[in-house]
């Protein structure tokens, strides 16, 4: 195992687990996966305007509810924290830098929360 794994468990020892870097990763795994689920969804959207336009518009009456509004600032989320936590990750990988990387890791974090509350914000 590599990662400072355990072979015994195969999981991460405590002391890496409770640091800020490790929930770093977790989000940006999260958004990962939750970004990957809602595709899908998205495509089957997309497809509805070139074959069912009354089940589109349907749809797109659906998404005036107030909690797929709220729904939407979570899929903004996601996506920025997906992204920006690429970005820290690649920064991490391909720029000399030294230790403040908790505090990368907080503003990637701050910043997707930023722009997903604004895009909220003209939603409603």
């Amino acid at each position: 195992m590599s990662g400072g794994m355990s072979r015994q468990t195969g999981r991460a020892p405590a002391r890496i687990r409770g640091h800020a870097l490790w929930y770093a990763h977790i989000l940006h795994r999260l958004s990962g996966v939750g970004l990957a689920l809602f595709l899908p969804l998205h495509f089957w959207v997309l497809s509805l305007a070139l074959t069912d336009v009354a089940a589109l518009d349907s749809f797109l009456a659906f998404t005036e509810l107030p909690i797929v509004k709220l729904a939407e600032f979570g899929l903004v989320f996601l996506l920025a924290v997906h992204l920006f936590g690429g970005l820290r990750l690649m920064a991490l990988e391909w720029l000399p830098w030294p230790a403040p990387h908790k505090t990368l890791a907080a503003g990637t974090l701050a910043v997707s929360a930023f722009l997903s509350g604004i895009f909220f914000l003209q939603a409603i």
